[in-house]
């Protein structure tokens, strides 16, 4: 019986982000920019290391480690060993998914002003 995760079988909802970072490996410090994020990994674009490699991920003066799962010329997916559970990545990643629950209707009637027209003219 072969034990393997299919896409639909992860443990973490992603969320689509845009979180500048530098990633470091044992030979390389590349710029990078997150686009999707779970507690459990992430989607770095502009950044390609070799698959199976480790990797600090640097962003708002704190460290997250990571294992390189995929690569490809210019962007890799990579997997956390411990879990985001606090720190300047999870607060941006709280930060996205409070966005995101936003309705479009919300936002409108959000900054629309109190009143409209003439109505709210004496």
């Amino acid at each position: 019986m072969t034990n393997f995760r299919t896409p639909t079988a992860r443990g973490h909802k992603r969320t689509p982000v845009s979180i500048d970072v530098t990633v470091n490996g044992i030979l390389s410090l590349v710029d990078g920019r997150i686009t999707d994020l779970s507690e459990g990994g992430a989607r770095v674009d502009g950044a390609s290391m070799p698959a199976r490699s480790r990797c600090e991920i640097h962003y708002g003066g704190e460290v997250t480690y990571a294992v390189v799962m995929w690569s490809e010329y210019d962007r890799m997916g990579v997997r956390f060993p411990y879990e985001l559970t606090h720190g300047a990545l999870h607060k941006a990643l709280q930060s996205a998914r409070s966005a995101a629950m936003i309705e479009p209707a919300q936002i409108f009637h959000r900054n629309r002003p109190a009143v409209f027209g003439r109505r709210g003219l004496s």
